[in-house]
C-alpha cells in the first residue's frame, strides 16, 4: 500500500487536474470548450474532489487541503506532528496537477492573449477587488466546507458514498459561493498552482498577483477552523 504521503500527493493532483483543467478548457482561445461557463466550471471541480477522496480516502483519510488537515488538527482529530508532511504533499500534489494541466492544454496557452485568463486556469482572484471583503467570502466557503464534512461524517451511510457527497458539496459550494472569488477554499489548490504559474513558460502570461494570494491561503485556514470549532461545540 502507498504512504499517506503519497496518498494526499494524488488525492491532490487530482482535483487540480479535473479543477484546473476545466477552467482552461472554459477560458482559453480555441479549445473546445471555451465559454462553456461557471456551471461546467464547477462540476468538474465537484468530480475532482470525489474522485481525489476515492484516490486517497482509505489510505490518508483525503484531508487533500490544509485548511483540513489544520482543522482537525486543532480539534484532535488529527495528530500535528503529521501536519507538516500533509501540508507538504498537498502542495506538491497541487503543482503537479496544474503543471499536467499546462502541458496537456500547451498550444493554447499562446492563442491566448487574456494573461488575466491565464492565471484563472492556476488560482484564483476575485470579481470584485476588496481585500477584506475577499477574505470574508473565503472564510464563510471554508467555515461550511469543513463544518459540513464534519456532520456528514456523522451519519451512517452506505460504504463509498461519503466521496459522492463530498463532490456535491463540492459543487453546492461552488454556486452558492464562487462568485465572488473563485471559491478556493483549499491553500494548496491555489498557492501551488499560483507557484506554477509563476515558474512555467507559460507563453505570454502576466504576473501571478502576489498581492492577492494570501487571501486565498489564510481566509480558508481561518474558516476551517473556525468551522470544526463550531462542529466540536455542537456535537
Amino acid at each position: 500500500m502507498i504512504s499517506p504521503f503519497l496518498a494526499e500527493v494524488i488525492g491532490t493532483a487530482c482535483i487540480l487536474l479535473f479543477g484546473s483543467g476545466v477552467v482552461a478548457g472554459c477560458v482559453l482561445k480555441d479549445s473546445k470548450a471555451e465559454n462553456a461557463g461557471w456551471i461546467v466550471i464547477t462540476w468538474a471541480w465537484g468530480i475532482g474532489v470525489m474522485l481525489g477522496i476515492y484516490a486517497s480516502g482509505n489510505i490518508s483519510g483525503a484531508h487533500l487541503n490544509p485548511a483540513v488537515t489544520i482543522a482537525l488538527a486543532t480539534i484532535g482529530e488529527f495528530p500535528w506532528a503529521s501536519v507538516p508532511s500533509y501540508i507538504l504533499a498537498q502542495f506538491i500534489g497541487a503543482f503537479i496537477g496544474s503543471t499536467l494541466v499546462w502541458a496537456a492544454y500547451y498550444p493554447h496557452w499562446e492563442k491566448t492573449e487574456d494573461k488575466g485568463a491565464k492565471l484563472a486556469v492556476f488560482s484564483t482572484g476575485p470579481a470584485i477587488r476588496n481585500l477584506p471583503a475577499n477574505m470574508l467570502t473565503e472564510v464563510i466557503a471554508t467555515f461550511i466546507l469543513v463544518f459540513a464534512i464534519l456532520f456528514i461524517g456523522t451519519n451512517n451511510i452506505a460504504d463509498g458514498m461519503n466521496p459522492f457527497i463530498i463532490g456535491l458539496l463540492i459543487l453546492g459550494l461552488g454556486l452558492a459561493f464562487g462568485g465572488p472569488t473563485g471559491y478556493a477554499m483549499n491553500p494548496a489548490r491555489d498557492l501551488g498552482p499560483r507557484i506554477a504559474h509563476a515558474i512555467l513558460p507559460i507563453a505570454g502570461k502576466g504576473d501571478s498577483d502576489w498581492g492577492y494570494a494570501w487571501v486565498p491561503v489564510v481566509g480558508p485556514i481561518i474558516g476551517g477552523v473556525l468551522g470544526a470549532l463550531t462542529f466540536a461545540m455542537i456535537f
